[in-house]
């Protein structure tokens, strides 16, 4: 039976390249985009709901779906402030986990980073920690947790720290070998596709994907 997917984060870099995948898998006869700006996008399959992304209990009713998609996230310069930080990477990820769960949703697969880990010193992987553990309390029949490394693509506001550091890993790449290999950059494409296959394998459990195993879940989608 079609379900209905729900994304979060769809213009992002990761979310702009998985948009078109759900609009075109048989998977889905419905894909719900919440946002605080609608899209210049018509398909027949396409709902979209505006909002603040702290008010989605004010939509509710228009957030059900089988599979939701998380691919929220920005960076301490965008956003401004550790504060400004914490809600958009934590807090609205948190709230969509939990309102997502009460509409019954069955799977959760949402972007993380390589490096998260609650206990981190570092601000940024602390915060992708924390926002991991608390999704994995929300009763879901599966959670895919995806921790890319260095993400590669065209960005609205390109980085010029990320682009240096592109350049330098992929002068690196051949020497990325063995436990080396996860720092390797992987594309935003990549990614999408992979967080596409996790959701039509229809598992359970929390399962989390390193960068090589979200390569290998892409597959044979192009990798960088």
């Amino acid at each position: 039976m079609p379900k209905t997917a729900l994304l979060a984060g769809a213009t992002g870099l990761i979310g702009s390249h998985l948009l078109p995948l759900l609009l075109a898998s048989a998977r889905y006869s419905k894909v719900i985009v919440v946002g605080r700006r609608a899209l210049p996008l018509a398909h027949p399959k396409l709902t979209q709901v505006v909002t603040e992304l702290d008010r989605l209990s004010d939509v509710r009713l228009q957030l059900i779906a089988d599979d939701v998609f998380c691919c929220l996230g920005t960076t301490m310069r965008q956003a401004g402030s550790k504060a400004a930080f914490y809600q958009v990477d934590y807090s609205y990820v948190v709230a969509l986990a939990a309102l997502t769960a009460d509409n019954f949703a069955g799977q959760f697969l949402v972007v993380s980073s390589l490096g998260a880990d609650a206990e981190a010193r570092v601000y940024y992987p602390r915060v992708k920690g924390e926002m991991e553990a608390a999704v994995r309390q929300a009763p879901f029949r599966a959670i895919h947790i995806f921790r890319p490394s260095l993400l590669l693509g065209p960005r609205a506001q390109p980085r010029l720290g990320e682009r240096v550091t592109a350049a330098v890993l992929r002068v690196l790449r051949p020497l990325l070998r063995g436990p080396l290999q996860q720092y390797r950059p992987v594309a935003a494409a990549t990614v999408a596709a992979a967080m596409l296959r996790a959701a039509e394998d229809d598992g359970g459990g929390v399962r989390v994907h390193g960068p090589n195993e979200i390569a290998a879940k892409a597959e044979p989608a192009q990798k960088i």
